[in-house]
């Protein structure tokens, strides 16, 4: 096998270590395979979409999901770091209101599988990163929700020292206890 997957504390949230080929020329690594994604990941995911953001340090993006059409994110970081953050929102869970994070970055080419069920987002670390995420639903701005970055009844532990770079719409995201969550 070409990866090595781990299970977080959040169980269905998987982290996800490619086997990478090096020498002095370089790397090469598979990024996606959808035989050993179906095997040892989720079986029956179906990827419909890719996107590529750029964020300078300090940049903070989420927590987002989309109340109809979830998406499953599988997300990587290809330059710089991030601090990636899921948090489980199916009121229905054992592990509702609970989140992990982990540091993705290009140095160790690890990805995050987050499946439908849970908001998203992460904190740029290095001076810039460049975040690519393949999505099993489409966009759809209509149904999308953010919840607060740092809305204590969940407790988020960022690691960062400073007030974070946020949009309007995320700065302007609900706690949790007051966001629609899913069943």
């Amino acid at each position: 096998m070409a990866i090595q997957v781990t299970a977080t504390a959040l169980p269905e949230v998987k982290l996800i270590e490619p086997k990478v080929f090096g020498d002095a020329r370089g790397f090469f690594f598979e990024s996606f395979n959808a035989r050993e994604f179906a095997e040892l990941v989720e079986p029956g995911v179906e990827f419909v979409q890719d996107n590529h953001s750029r964020s300078t340090k300090g940049v903070l993006r989420g927590l987002h999901y989309q109340i109809q059409h979830a998406q499953g994110k599988l997300v990587r970081v290809i330059q710089g770091e991030v601090f990636d953050v899921a948090v489980d929102i199916r009121k229905s869970s054992s592990n509702f209101g609970k989140w992990i994070g982990v540091r993705l970055s290009a140095d160790h080419h690890r990805q995050l599988w987050v499946p439908p069920g849970f908001a998203h987002g992460f904190v740029t670390l290095s001076e810039s990163a460049e975040f690519l995420y393949k999505t099993t639903d489409y966009w759809f701005p209509e149904y999308e929700r953010s919840i607060v970055w740092n809305d204590s009844e969940v407790g988020i532990e960022w690691p960062i020292g400073f007030e974070p770079l946020l949009t309007a719409k995320d700065a302007a995201g609900k706690r949790l206890s007051e966001a629609e969550v899913y069943a």
